[in-house]
């Protein structure tokens, strides 16, 4: 999402470095509303579903919850 594009659905007083947070803010909000990588990709505009994978590496709170619990030192 550029700048441009921001501008032109009433999102103002964003600076370019500050479409790239909003673009990670929304992301993060999609995945933790259940959307899945390839509709949070196409909402983005990527062509690599690896691009659209940076995103689930942040919602540390949601890769939490899927964790196990560690079962004690590795041997």
């Amino acid at each position: 999402m550029s700048l441009r594009t921001l501008e032109r659905a009433g999102v103002s007083g964003l600076r370019s470095h500050h479409a790239h947070v909003f673009r990670h803010s929304l992301a993060t909000t999609a995945i933790r509303s259940g959307a899945t990588l390839a509709e949070i990709g196409q909402l983005l505009r990527h062509r690599e579903p690896d691009t659209t994978r940076i995103y689930a590496k942040l919602d540390i709170e949601t890769l939490r919850s899927l964790s196990r619990p560690w079962g004690g030192a590795a041997q």
